[in-house]
């Protein structure tokens, strides 16, 4: 593992905030001594691509709502992240608005009644397509790593699809459950 190497931890990003609490990733940073945000970039409702729609057990052109972001490290990009709502899970709330959802998608999620109990993530490697490398600042024919990672509830519903894409060329170890355990 080399030294620059970035060890996350899936749990805390699965987990409601507490009120006033900022979002996992920027108190992830923080704790590393450095300075984590994101930028909203989209929110709305779209037909769901096919690989997200596979996940989420949708039909052909059934329609999601969609949140992406750019993940910052000291203001730099290093992660686009898509999250993939079904309709009658997030249709009509703050999360197919273009604004920060106060507390989070996983805060308002439970809200809502919709906990995370089951967790898969699959990893898989391609090459940026334009608007990842646009994002990203990577050059054309720039390797990405693709994080999918399918939530469901504990009756097994699928309540989320997110897609996260990552420069290969970051080395990046998940660790899954809370730490001690």
């Amino acid at each position: 593992m080399s030294g620059d190497a970035w060890i996350s931890e899936t749990a805390p990003y699965l987990a409601p905030r507490e009120p006033g609490r900022s979002d996992a990733w920027s108190e992830e940073a923080a704790r590393r001594g450095r300075r984590g945000g994101q930028r909203l970039l989209h929110a709305g409702e779209a037909e769901a691509p096919e690989v997200i729609r596979v996940a989420l057990g949708l039909s052909v052109g059934e329609r999601v709502v969609v949140r992406r972001r750019l993940i910052l490290l000291d203001d730099r990009p290093v992660e686009l992240a898509d999250s993939y709502f079904p309709l009658f899970v997030a249709g009509g709330t703050p999360l197919a608005e273009p604004r920060k959802v106060p507390g989070g998608a996983v805060t308002l999620l439970k809200e809502l009644g919709y906990a995370g109990a089951e967790v898969v993530e699959d990893v898989s490697a391609a090459l940026a397509d334009e608007e990842e490398c646009g994002h990203l600042g990577l050059t054309e024919g720039s390797a990405v790593l693709r994080l999918l990672r399918l939530t469901k509830t504990a009756d097994g519903t699928p309540m989320e699809a997110a897609l996260m894409t990552m420069p290969a060329g970051r080395h990046l170890t998940y660790r899954l459950g809370e730490r001690g355990v």
